[in-house]
């Protein structure tokens, strides 16, 4: 059965395991999300159930925010994010129902994606990776990306060149990261290593789409 939530990122921690491991983790609020809209083939064309999470006063939210999520019976509640899943098992969800946390369970194997932490604006050494040049002889070129225009042909750079820029922020998924421990009364997800994103970062949690052997 396919899974998923929504979750905010608390930060990084280390617990002990049974064997007396000490296990790096990443703390995570999962849910509750509620299922805000249900899509059927036959209405859109695609089955999927769109889910919010996290409450947001209703005068920060526009009339078409409060009209949609009123017909999930959130009258007085708006929803700060919402997100669409496609799910194999739409059918088991309605509009209004809650996701919890406890749908996933220690030692499940899941995808994480979030937006990664935004480095502002870097040269290529920082950004790419890039060699330095030498620092004698009277070099004056030292943290500087080389030649891009390749001589005569093309006489032009590449499209694609790594160069300077905006570094991070991006949308990166993590694959096969394990779940460590689950808290339901606390919504707390406990997964193994480190997860893309500033602290408060919404995160999105998803089974696994392949399995790492």
């Amino acid at each position: 059965m396919e899974k998923a939530i929504l979750a905010k990122k608390i930060g990084m921690t280390q617990i002990f395991t049974t064997d007396g491991i000490l296990v790096p983790v990443t703390v995570l609020e999962a849910g509750p999300c509620t299922v805000v809209q249900k899509k059927t083939t036959e209405i859109d064309g695609y089955n999927a159930i769109q889910v919010g999470f996290l409450d947001k006063s209703t005068k920060n939210a526009t009339k078409a925010e409060q009209g949609h999520q009123a017909k999930a019976g959130l009258k007085d509640i708006v929803k700060r994010y919402l997100k669409e899943f496609r799910l194999d098992n739409c059918d088991a969800y309605e509009v209004g129902s809650e996701i919890k946390v406890d749908i996933f369970a220690e030692g499940d194997i899941i995808d994480v994606t979030a937006t990664s932490k935004g480095k502002g604006y870097q040269g290529a050494i920082k950004r790419h990776n890039f060699s330095r040049g030498p620092e004698t002889h009277g070099s004056k070129y030292h943290r500087k990306a080389g030649a891009m225009a390749e001589a005569s042909y093309p006489g032009r750079v590449r499209k694609g060149k790594k160069m300077a820029g905006h570094m991070g922020a991006e949308t990166v998924t993590v694959q096969n990261l394990q779940v460590v421990r689950v808290d339901a009364e606390k919504n707390l997800i406990l997964i193994k290593g480190s997860v893309p994103g500033a602290k408060n970062a919404l995160v999105t949690i998803k089974n696994a789409v392949r399995i790492a052997k």
